[in-house]
């Protein structure tokens, strides 16, 4: 039985003005969580939500909120989400030097861990922290770098993800494989057929401009069920 491909729109690219409604119309289309960029100027150049905005969040919504840390003080930011009750946190392997503690300090208060890992940065990193994880999480471009139209998602985006698939489908438990950057209508097919499992949506998908959230959301259901049933692309 194929897996149930989540949706996770990024906050990012909601109305941050108006953000109470835009999560609000994010419920009412039924996406699986809410991804919640932190990011705190080092590591990339970019500081999208603060702390307090995201524990505000919390209390207008009942979504599962799925973070992916961009910092280079991990273990700082993971508590603050831990305190806010967040149900995913991804931090990213380059910027980590104890990765271990990292995921049991995450997986001690019952949520999910994953580890993110920029565009280059090869799959062996994993070997021996793949069997403790809830998720990866594959950056398709540099983290942090949206904003910048000729920053495309990277060329061998299918293959790693086709190969990450490989190496879950050997774990006896269920491991997430989670893409973002430029995770498009048009690059969706290949990579749910690759094997992605959660999808971070952004500006060339959920929010494309000229359509609604709702008829954005039903051409990715089309397109995921129609290109998950053909199995890993080849």
């Amino acid at each position: 039985m194929k897996r149930k491909v989540m949706l996770s729109p990024s906050v990012m690219c909601a109305d941050l003005l108006d953000l109470k409604r835009s999560v609000k119309a994010l419920e009412e289309i039924q996406v699986d969580a809410l991804h919640i960029d932190v990011i705190d100027g080092a590591f990339s150049p970019a500081m999208p939500l603060g702390i307090d905005t995201i524990k505000r969040l919390r209390d207008i919504t009942t979504l599962d909120f799925d973070v992916h840390i961009m910092s280079l003080n991990n273990e700082f930011f993971i508590g603050k989400m831990l305190e806010i009750g967040v149900q995913q946190i991804s931090f990213h392997y380059e910027s980590s030097l104890h990765h271990d503690r990292l995921i049991n300090l995450i997986k001690r208060d019952g949520v999910k861990a994953g580890v993110a890992l920029n565009p280059a940065t090869p799959l062996s990193s994993l070997d021996y922290l793949l069997p403790q994880l809830d998720n990866v999480l594959l950056m398709l471009i540099n983290p942090g770098f949206a904003d910048n139209k000729n920053e495309q998602q990277v060329a061998y985006a299918t293959q790693k993800v086709r190969q990450l698939a490989d190496q879950v489908e050997a774990l006896p438990h269920t491991v997430g494989i989670q893409v973002d950057g430029r995770v498009s209508f048009s690059t969706i097919p290949q990579l749910v057929q690759a094997g992605a499992t959660n999808l971070v949506l952004g500006s060339t998908s959920l929010y494309v401009p000229g359509k609604t959230l709702q008829e954005n959301k039903q051409t990715l259901d089309d397109l995921i069920y129609r290109h998950q049933s053909q199995g890993k692309a080849q």
